[in-house]
């Protein structure tokens, strides 16, 4: 039985959720972004669903925090809204937002709660996108004058920031895949939204570094490539996917390049004199946390850079169809630290997985979510026995939310949410959890 004895003394445990997923964008002031005009366009999610209402923990953060420091959690990961913050994305801050983000900082310190927050996790303001967004140039600027304005209010309080989360997704999904907003499928926005996130990512680490903060990190997703069949094909497909899912965001903070899988077709649309960015990419890190919920089989593909098939696997599954493959997050941790970052403290930022969780008798039970969590915190344990300086582990998520293009369908909450009502229901998963981290309570 996993007990927390296991870990190191001074390992963090935390949970995690972000702002578009869980507040209720359309309270406070915050302004327009390009998940609600992409929830609003038909096909994009599932029943046309957006964050306007969500969790509105906007309202009920209090209660909501007294669930994380109940279930013995270090630390809460959570984001800024930069729409909520600055509605135009610039210019003059919304002071209702800021207070926002003020009392819930407060609330988290009053609780004994580390404070981790990330100042963007995918709800660019609609007056940006309108500019072209990650494709455009500027943004490095504009995130630069974002981070400044929560550095100014909030800096003295955060026990760490990272500025973006999940590069990949903010780039690479949104706008070659064409899965979340801005929903392009176009491969010169693709190269310029990655390289552009990446230099935002530098400007706003400097930006925060000129206002004396510290613990200041990055956050990359993961997701464990394994060839399909046997084949040279397959190798090699798995190889160019590994190269744009995992090493492109690392090679850019870590070596100062790209690797060449991804230059054969991303280099003729990066924009004109990207190798100069790199001291800004490369701004000092104080850690790197990962992501990592599951495994994807690559089989080759005839058709046009980056072609591959993504292929059924024979693991058990998540609710979303993702299989279940901790050794995934025991490669990753391992290889992160041997190839990029040495003795860098590494942090799983998160990881968990959607289940169809029902509410029964004012119990919601899910061991399947119990045993997913044990499989991938025994990997964690080993890890750290192997050498690698991982210092903590962050569930995904502390409540049923948003799931972005797939609405509110798919559940990976450790506490139950009644969207209709708004009730909140901790699981069994939480239950396990706080009696991991702080003991059996009556």
């Amino acid at each position: 039985m996993l007990k927390r004895s296991q870990f190191p003394e001074d390992f963090i445990f935390g949970t995690a959720t972000s702002a578009y997923q869980i507040e209720g964008h359309a309270q406070g002031g915050a302004g327009p972004t390009h998940w609600d005009s992409f929830a609003a366009t038909p096909g994009n999610v599932v029943r046309a669903e957006d964050g306007a209402r969500a969790c509105d923990h906007y309202h009920r953060y209090e209660a909501d925090l007294d669930l994380v420091a109940a279930a013995g959690f270090d630390a809460y990961r959570f984001s800024t809204s930069w729409a909520r913050v600055l509605p135009e994305g610039r210019g003059t801050p919304n002071s209702d937002g800021l207070d926002f983000y003020d009392r819930l900082v407060d609330a988290m310190l009053e609780r004994g709660i580390k404070p981790a927050a990330t100042l963007y996790h995918w709800e660019l303001p609609q007056a940006l996108a309108d500019q072209g967004g990650w494709r455009n140039g500027d943004m490095p600027k504009w995130f630069g004058e974002f981070a400044d304005v929560i550095a100014r209010r909030l800096g003295d309080r955060l026990w760490s920031v990272a500025p973006i989360n999940e590069p990949w997704c903010v780039a690479w999904l949104s706008h070659f895949m064409g899965h979340h907003a801005p929903g392009l499928r176009d491969i010169r926005a693709a190269a310029r939204a990655m390289h552009h996130v990446l230099v935002s990512h530098g400007t706003a680490i400097s930006v925060m570094r000129d206002h004396g903060m510290t613990n200041l990190g990055a956050v990359c997703n993961f997701e464990y490539a394994l060839p399909a069949n046997t084949s040279p094909e397959a190798a090699a497909a798995a190889a160019r996917y590994d190269a744009i899912y995992n090493q492109f965001f690392l090679s850019g903070l870590f070596k100062e390049t790209y690797p060449e899988l991804v230059l054969e077709g991303l280099e003729p649309h990066l924009p004109k004199g990207w190798q100069d960015d790199f001291a800004t990419i490369q701004a000092p890190l104080d850690w790197l946390g990962l992501n990592y919920y599951t495994c994807k089989r690559i089989g080759a593909n005839n058709g046009p850079w980056p072609a591959c098939d993504e292929l059924d696997g024979p693991l058990p599954k998540t609710q979303m169809g993702w299989e279940i493959c901790p050794d995934g997050l025991s490669h990753f941790l391992t290889a992160t630290a041997r190839d990029y970052t040495g003795d860098l403290p590494l942090y799983v930022t998160e990881n968990g997985m959607a289940n169809p969780d029902v509410l029964r008798d004012g119990k919601v039970e899910d061991p399947e979510r119990i045993d997913y969590l044990t499989q991938h915190m025994d990997r964690a344990v080993t890890a750290i026995a192997e050498g690698v300086p991982l210092k903590g582990y962050f569930v995904w998520s502390l409540m049923d939310n948003y799931e972005w293009a797939l609405g509110y369908e798919k559940r990976f909450g450790l506490v139950h949410v009644d969207f209709e009502t708004l009730t909140r229901t901790p699981k069994q998963s939480w239950h396990w959890m706080r009696n991991l981290l702080v003991g059996a309570q009556t």
